[in-house]
């Protein structure tokens, strides 16, 4: 049995697969705009993972119901925010957002409505991202006086480019979950009622596969990806050198010459 999952106060955790967690934005009647707990909530998780993933070897992120994935920050409890409670709150963001950035399994987002500010910065975070075809995405601080300030012109840049990223970002303009798929920030539209089961079977095929590949290769296009070509080839091939001795290669090629599926166990 796997161990029990630790409970949060605006985030569910489910497993719908064997060794696929769904987490869920859970704040429903806010839109699942993003409160100083959900950014506590969301790094206590995705830090945690850091040092165990409690059987878990892929992550799907979603939204609770079909209007909002993350409507952004939650403005009413900014309203009247000290410039240093503002800052505080913002640390625990920008926290949030590194522990998802660098948690060591792969995160799946599953956008399921409206995408706003902190949500699309969220959705940039992850790894690759599935839509609903009714998903909204937009950066919208800068008509707020501010700028994204949790990946947002990082993540999205690496994405989409950066001219449509300073596009995106300069006007505040939302775009369509088309748009995005078109741009490279989505990889797959769904329809409402086909995304979560679309994500959770695209997670599942990938928690099929060895856990020390698949953190492995995470690592490398992650980390490759802002060095030269010479430099990424190099750390690929440390990346490699990984696995030759594990117990998982020698079963995934045994698998194969025996015509059965494998049973990798992250060893």
């Amino acid at each position: 049995m796997p161990p029990a999952l630790p409970d949060f106060t605006t985030i569910t955790l489910e497993r719908p697969a064997e060794h696929v967690l769904l987490v869920v934005l859970d704040r429903p009647d806010a839109r699942n705009a993003m409160n100083t707990q959900m950014g506590l909530d969301l790094m206590a998780l995705f830090e945690r993972f850091q040092v165990t993933t409690d059987g878990a070897r892929v992550v799907v992120l979603t939204g609770r119901g079909d209007k909002a994935f993350c409507a952004g920050g939650d403005l009413k409890e900014r309203r009247g925010m000290s410039d240093e409670t503002w800052a505080t709150q913002h640390a625990i963001f920008e926290r949030m957002v590194r522990a998802i950035v660098n948690c060591p399994i792969p995160v799946i987002a599953a956008v399921n409505g409206a995408a706003y500010g902190g949500g699309c910065e969220i959705s940039a975070a992850c790894d690759f991202v599935y839509a609903s075809d009714t998903a909204k995405f937009a950066l919208t601080e800068v008509t707020l006086g501010i700028m994204p300030g949790a990946g947002g012109t990082q993540n999205l840049a690496r994405a989409v480019g950066s001219r449509r990223a300073k596009e995106i970002t300069l006007t505040g303009r939302p775009f369509s979950a088309a748009d995005g798929e078109r741009w490279g920030f989505v990889n797959q539209v769904c329809t409402p009622q086909s995304l979560l089961d679309e994500a959770i079977a695209t997670a599942t095929r990938i928690a099929e596969n060895a856990p020390i590949s698949v953190r492995q290769i995470k690592q490398s296009i992650g980390r490759g990806i802002d060095m030269s070509l010479a430099d990424g080839l190099a750390y690929e091939i440390e990346a490699y050198n990984r696995m030759v001795p594990t117990e998982d290669r020698h079963e995934g090629v045994n698998a194969f010459n025996e015509k059965r599926k494998p049973n990798f166990r992250g060893r």
